[in-house]
């Protein structure tokens, strides 16, 4: 089946969030606050996918109140922090929802989510992604994490689902 057609079935799509969603690097002030950068465009693509009636998650391994407050920005609900077995998760997560996990797409960038983007459907890696992750995926962005990865695979999938003229078309009005 092509990447296209893969794309065409996705009704959830699952994110990574460092690494995809920033850039990985994790910054730490002198009383010890976590910092991440996110990237404003990868954001607008995730309410694409929503506002086009594709559910968002983010599965991450870490846990952090920045997460949170990014999600609650966004109006992301599926949130799920502090997950070692992303597979297990988006397992769970799917069938809560009634989905099989051909209709689920992940995005990550390590060998930790192996397990997850070959179980799905579609699954997706940025330009920096490890090298056996880069294998082992049906589309790779040719940018990097926290680098308008995730906006120009939100794109990809509603291109392939034949949603990207209309999600564009209120800017060009």
């Amino acid at each position: 089946m092509s990447v296209t057609a893969k794309a065409s079935r996705i009704a959830l799509m699952g994110f990574d969030v460092d690494g995809v969603l920033t850039d990985g690097t994790l910054y730490y002030s002198s009383r010890g606050d976590e910092m991440k950068g996110f990237q404003t465009r990868d954001g607008h693509g995730l309410r694409m996918l929503m506002d086009a009636g594709i559910q968002v998650a983010l599965i991450t391994g870490r846990q952090s109140d920045i997460v949170t407050q990014r999600a609650l920005n966004l109006g992301i609900s599926l949130v799920l922090q502090g997950i070692d077995d992303k597979r297990g998760a988006m397992q769970g997560m799917l069938a809560e929802l009634g989905l099989g996990f051909e209709q689920a797409g992940y995005m990550g960038d390590d060998v930790v989510d192996l397990p997850v983007l070959r179980a799905c459907g579609f699954s997706a890696t940025v330009a920096d992604g490890h090298p056996l992750v880069l294998g082992h995926v049906d589309h790779v962005s040719p940018l990097a994490g926290g680098q308008g990865a995730v906006r120009e695979t939100c794109e990809f999938l509603l291109a392939a689902q034949g949603k990207l003229d209309g999600a564009l078309a209120r800017y060009l009005a």
